[in-house]
């Protein structure tokens, strides 16, 4: 994860033993911002070295046997249109998810910061120079929304909605050049025991009314998403389109891809702020973490089940 931490923070944190630290806290030391203190920023390193070892270490970040043999592009055309299927139930699905934690969210800047993922899942644009200086190569006006003319980051205030941009439209456009139709994907109906349970515990976790579960399965899943694994499926998938079906859009998993180092950092920032600022027990936010990994590793092995049946 890279913090992007500016080179004056980072010989402050080296003279003071607390490398490490993400810029907003290092910063917030330096300021002497009630409850920063030097002791307390010790304190998270090895909270966060725990964290290192009890919870990145979950066999799903390091040992996803679906995405590592999805990746060697052997996947039949069935086995493509599973996975998508099952894909789709869970991008659609976790919205519910995502409005759960907004409405969860103990003050109006975890109130924002959920809105702002939820919004662009649904189809508002994020609001940004990159952006716009896209939209105006754009002569298409139905590509308004295309992947990949959009800009992972920015803010979805002043952003534009279009129907197109939503998440789900996006995986659609890659069902339809496998032969599904709108009606035969992201509905709870098409999800098999494993891809519910997964959907489930993000709603019961990641959406939780306990903050400190919410930012332990939070920390989890954003941890999971940036440790590599879009980039095998997309790995797998250009090697299927190569063989199978060279019109096939990969341009969802690659802006995902794209996005998720800034997801990982986001909730870093908020799990050191939420640390400094209060009493966090360390043993429930690791079990709650690996509750969440736990229920991401049924769905991936309950795909690797599926894809040996086909």
């Amino acid at each position: 994860m890279n913090l992007h931490v500016p080179h004056e923070d980072q010989e402050f944190a080296k003279q003071n033993n607390i490398t490490g630290l993400t810029r907003e806290s290092l910063q917030a030391i330096r300021k002497e911002k009630t409850g920063y203190t030097l002791k307390r920023a010790q304190d998270f390193l090895k909270f966060q070295n725990r964290i290192n070892k009890e919870l990145l270490q979950h066999k799903v970040i390091t040992n996803n046997h679906f995405t590592k043999w999805f990746a060697q592009g052997k996947a039949s055309k069935e086995q493509v249109r599973t996975f998508i299927v099952q894909f789709s139930v869970f991008s659609n699905l976790f919205l519910i998810a995502q409005l759960k934690k907004m409405i969860n969210a103990p003050h109006i800047e975890g109130m924002r910061a959920s809105k702002e993922i939820l919004a662009n899942e649904i189809g508002v644009i994020f609001n940004s120079p990159v952006s716009k200086t896209s939209m105006k190569k754009i002569k298409d006006k139905d590509r308004e929304g295309d992947p990949e003319l959009v800009s992972t980051s920015g803010t979805i205030e002043g952003g534009k909605f279009r129907f197109q941009a939503a998440h789900f439209e996006w995986l659609l456009k890659i069902a339809n050049k496998l032969d599904l139709q709108f009606h035969e994907i992201g509905k709870k109906q098409f999800g098999t025991k494993s891809t519910l349970f997964f959907c489930d515990e993000l709603a019961r976790l990641y959406g939780s009314e306990d903050y400190e579960t919410s930012q332990a399965a939070s920390y989890a899943v954003e941890n999971w998403a940036a440790a590599g694994f879009w980039k095998e499926l997309i790995e797998g998938l250009s090697k299927f389109r190569e063989k199978h079906c060279k019109d096939l859009p990969l341009a969802f998993f690659a802006w995902h891809d794209k996005l998720e180092d800034q997801h990982a950092l986001h909730t870093q920032e908020e799990i050191e702020e939420y640390f400094f600022e209060n009493d966090l027990n360390q043993d429930n936010f690791i079990r709650k973490g690996n509750n969440m990994m736990d229920a991401i590793w049924v769905f991936w092995d309950g795909l690797g089940e599926l894809r040996k049946s086909i």
